[in-house]
């Protein structure tokens, strides 16, 4: 009669390289299934060990913790306690540490640990930690455990046999296990934290000066003070270099689209052709184009705070904030993505567990200020707010910017928080990360991602901006004002009279017949509102005043400041653009949180344009 195979499982952090040490014990004697009445993952495998016993290998899903925050830490839990069905109490765990991040890691092991099963400990990837300079003895964190602890590489198949021979040693031994000086079953997460700091620096041989410098870094940046403080700072000057450094680049760009127009008038007759090129392409298109210096900007501060391993740390910092809005630390790459553009961003909210927290973090994805908003801002903010210094340098134009990205996290914070309490009601979920190592950014790389998001951009400008423009030129175009008629050509279009029916609904906070024209096709893509607003101006101007007055000039002529001020309010909240709200509709499978979206958001936009107008006014700006 054949022996049962015991039933071993592997436990440990993301990460930690489990599923390399699975491939390497069970080679291809592997199943995959899902456990039973839920979608996570059972991987199952068999292998002998060194005196021929059989073993039957799980691949638990990596967790953080035995108090489950997802589906997969609670079949972990439920597993390793012998209580998942259709699962028997496994006979031992193998608990995989990641070598070059023991402190974090250990917390979960000692968790484990405590709770008095035998164990035996993978000391992993022991290579990567030596390459980066960090030199760790097993012996010393075996004693402090009170558990075997065997250093592998699973990759290259190193430590398996005596791996083997540390779990066969350990199921025929019935001692008691030892467990780690004052650490039990109830210790609370804090002196884990604490423990683990304590053996993992016991642990430690040799370090080079590159990972304690890391570690000082990591002191004054994650700190609950100065962290926060640090990271408003780079955005505050991330903010200003968008207006200090785009100046050049802008008036290069203006340069050659005024030519483009002055060159196309003086050669062609006048005439549809003459006008749609005009008016149409170079006027509309040609108004979002000048801004594609301050998205590589903007753009340019992400790539390098990404490569340099920072923001992953910005993510720590801003979980604090997070956790006060009924969120956790995994909302925070969702919510960051969406400043790019909210579609990716929302997309990216597929892998946060917790299924409240997932529909928060879509419905307040469009709340972050995306590149998109930002030909908006600049426009508006170069018309009406002046390029002076309000002191030791700071410019206010990239104050006003700054504010106006704060506004959008504030008020995405605070939709949140009333959503936690309502609709996506819900207990809060933990989060824990781990911090990648700090690098020098590549140029190569830089360099690359700023000629994706450049292409990106101009792709957009070449078929939908287009395409908007062109569709909002025609219909302003036709039907021809009669040559007697005293009205305007705009007022006289199809899109002038479909403006003037929603115009008296947006007059009372401030907005004109312009402005209420150029929201209609915004909702193809937000900065099709800049180049509306372009178009809309050039179809009425004579050809001096096409090539003498800019954009910038038609609206300081034009609009007062509360309704400027307006503008950009309800900019900060303004409904989403089709594309995300078809996204939304298939992230969320149906059209009631999209029709939800937009409708919190129009009055959102609504009531904050009307509340900056109606002050603005009283104030007599």
């Amino acid at each position: 009669m054949s022996q049962a195979p015991h039933l071993i499982v592997l436990a440990g952090n993301p990460n930690a390289g489990k599923s390399a040490l699975f491939n390497a014990l069970t080679g291809a004697r592997q199943k995959i299934a899902n456990y039973p009445g839920v979608t996570v993952e059972r991987k199952s495998g068999h292998f002998q060990m060194a005196d021929g016993r059989p073993v039957e290998l799980i691949d638990l899903p990596g967790s953080y913790s035995l108090a489950p925050t997802s589906p997969d830490e609670e079949v972990t839990r439920r597993v390793i306690y012998g209580e998942q069905e259709g699962e028997r109490k496994p006979d031992a765990i193998i608990v995989v540490l990641d070598a070059a991040n023991l402190d974090n890691h250990l917390r979960f092991a000692l968790e484990v640990i405590a709770l008095g099963r035998p164990v035996v400990v993978a000391l992993n990837m022991v290579d990567l930690a030596e390459r980066d300079g960090l030199t760790l003895d097993p012996a010393k964190l075996e004693e402090a455990l009170g558990v075997p602890v065997v250093s592998t590489v699973a990759v290259r198949h190193r430590g398996l046999e005596e791996l083997s021979d540390a779990l066969a040693k350990r199921l025929d031994d019935k001692t008691a296990q030892k467990l780690p000086a004052a650490l039990t079953e109830t210790s609370s997460d804090h002196e884990r934290i604490k423990q683990a700091k304590i053996i993992a620096n016991q642990t430690v041989v040799a370090e080079t000066a590159v990972r304690r410098w890391t570690e000082r870094a990591d002191a004054v940046l994650l700190h609950p003070i100065a962290g926060p403080i640090i990271l408003f700072g780079l955005m505050f000057v991330m903010f200003q270099a968008v207006f200090a450094w785009s100046e050049g680049p802008i008036g290069w760009i203006e340069g050659a689209t005024e030519w483009a127009a002055s060159t196309v008038n003086a050669n062609l007759p006048e005439g549809f052709l003459r006008d749609f090129i005009v008016e149409g392409a170079i006027s509309g298109v040609g108004s979002v184009v000048v801004f594609l210096p301050q998205i590589l900007i903007l753009f340019l501060f992400i790539l390098i705070l990404e490569a340099s391993g920072y923001m992953t740390r910005a993510a720590f910092i801003m979980d604090r904030l997070m956790a006060s809005a009924g969120l956790s630390g995994r909302s925070f790459i969702p919510l960051l993505s969406s400043f790019a553009c909210a579609i990716p961003g929302i997309m990216a909210a597929r892998s946060i567990a917790d299924p409240k927290d997932r529909l928060t973090t879509i419905l307040i994805a469009p709340m972050m200020t995306c590149s998109a908003r930002l030909p908006v801002y600049a426009i508006i903010i170069g018309a009406f707010i002046p390029a002076r210094d309000v002191g030791m340098g700071v410019g206010l134009q990239g104050l006003v910017l700054f504010t106006l990205y704060v506004l959008g996290i504030v008020g995405a914070m605070v939709v949140a928080v009333v959503l936690r309490s309502t609709v996506a009601k819900g207990p809060n979920s933990g989060f824990l990360m781990e911090m990648p190592k700090y690098q020098l950014p590549r140029v190569r790389d830089i360099l690359l991602g700023l000629w994706q998001r450049a292409w990106i951009f101009l792709r957009r400008a070449g078929t939908i901006i287009f395409a908007a423009t062109v569709v909002l030129w025609l219909m302003l175009t036709f039907p021809k004002v009669p040559p007697e008629s005293p009205v305007s050509q705009v007022e006289y279009s199809v899109a002038g009279r479909i403006a003037s029916v929603i115009e008296p609904v947006m007059a009372p906070i401030g907005f004109n017949h312009e402005i209420t024209l150029a929201l209609i096709p915004a909702m193809a893509a937000r900065e099709v509102a800049v180049s509306a607003l372009a178009t809309t101006y050039a179809i009425d101007a004579t050809d001096e005043e096409a090539e003498a007055k800019s954009l910038t000039e038609r609206l300081q002529s034009r609009w007062s400041l509360p309704t400027a001020l307006a503008f950009l309010a309800w900019f900060v909240f303004a409904p989403q653009c089709i594309s995300t709200i078809a996204v939304t509709r298939r992230e969320t499978n149906g059209w009631k949180w999209p029709s939800f979206m937009v409708a919190y958001l129009f009055v959102l936009a609504y009531v904050f344009a009307g509340i900056t107008y109606w002050t603005a006014v009283a104030l007599g700006l």
